[in-house]
């Protein structure tokens, strides 16, 4: 199972769904307990160190692959470059158009750079589109991003994107837009292998001033390419790692001895509310009954001096 599953712009729809499948009402979150296995999209190039439960394995990266041969017309583009390179932006399937005003500052900054530039933009051509600057419905992402000539990636951060450019070993300028992009940007960024811009406000020279950074400074290119050996240097690759780990569960019928008991636990006792109940009751009665022996022996001692005074 993947954590990629749970957003919470979706959990309706998986609940909706998952109620429809068992014939009862049901949450993604109530059937994601009960998985047997996780198969989680990230590796240590991507994360930091943690601890992990025996049921968690990382397979982040599992749709990389090597990068094929462009189009024809696109690789002559891509050669006319020369030693300048390329520069890829994508924002991604999910968001292929945007507001005319933020494309022409886009367009803008693109003329300025030396760089050929292959844009995947669906929208009205700006106006002032440099000759260097190509317009692409679709893109083949990952076969750019894995030729020798990508200076840099331009993208919104992504895991699917992200993973791309660790495995080729391309710098990124990250525009976050939703969801988890601005923490993968954030990590990235952390690791020395990004610049972040709000696409929203950013300007022409904020835009400008990033691409030179990321392409120009090699500690970036350093860095990505100390991530990309990380991420190559696997015992198994992590297609196979979650292929094992899924036909594994398969077999065994289920993975009962690497899951923990946790998973089983109500809300109170997870979080042990039932223990801290039980220790607030021992001391309040503790409490309670050494007031009352402290109430008794002072009207004890209070009883005694009076007796004492009348005799």
């Amino acid at each position: 199972m993947f954590s990629e599953l749970s957003d919470p712009c979706n959990d309706k729809k998986w609940n909706q769904f998952n109620s429809e499948v068992l014939g009862r009402p049901t949450t993604l979150s109530e059937t994601m307990g009960k998985a047997e296995m996780w198969l989680i999209r990230s590796y240590w190039d991507f994360s930091f160190p943690r601890p992990r439960l025996p049921n968690v394995e990382f397979v982040g990266g599992l749709h990389c692959k090597p990068a094929k041969p462009l189009p024809k017309e696109m690789e002559e583009f891509v050669q006319s470059s020369g030693e300048n390179g390329i520069v890829v932006f994508s924002l991604g399937s999910m968001v292929s158009n945007m507001s005319e005003d933020r494309a022409e500052v886009i367009a803008s900054a693109f003329a300025q750079i030396p760089q050929k530039v292959l844009w995947r933009y669906d929208g009205k051509k700006p106006d002032n589109l440099g000759p260097n600057t190509r317009l692409y419905k679709w893109l083949p992402q990952s076969d750019l991003l894995g030729h020798p000539k990508t200076k840099a990636f331009i993208t919104h951060g992504g895991s699917n994107g992200v993973y791309e450019a660790i495995y080729h070993g391309i710098p990124m300028v990250g525009t976050p837009l939703f969801a988890d992009q601005a923490d993968n940007i954030a990590r990235m960024k952390s690791k020395g292998t990004a610049v972040r811009l709000d696409l929203e406000t950013m300007s022409t020279r904020d835009l400008l001033n990033a691409l030179k950074e990321v392409i120009n400074n090699p500690s970036y290119k350093e860095n990505v390419m100390r991530l990309s050996a990380i991420q190559h240097d696997q015992p198994m690759k992590p297609l196979d790692r979650a292929v094992f780990w899924i036909e594994f569960v398969m077999r065994h019928k289920g993975a009962k001895h690497l899951r923990p008991a946790l998973h089983d636990l109500t809300w109170f006792q997870y979080h042990s509310l039932d223990v801290i109940g039980f220790l607030l009751a021992c001391v309040a009665t503790a409490i309670f009954v050494i007031t009352k022996c402290c109430l008794f022996c002072c009207w004890k001692f209070a009883k005694t001096g009076k007796k004492g005074k009348s005799d």
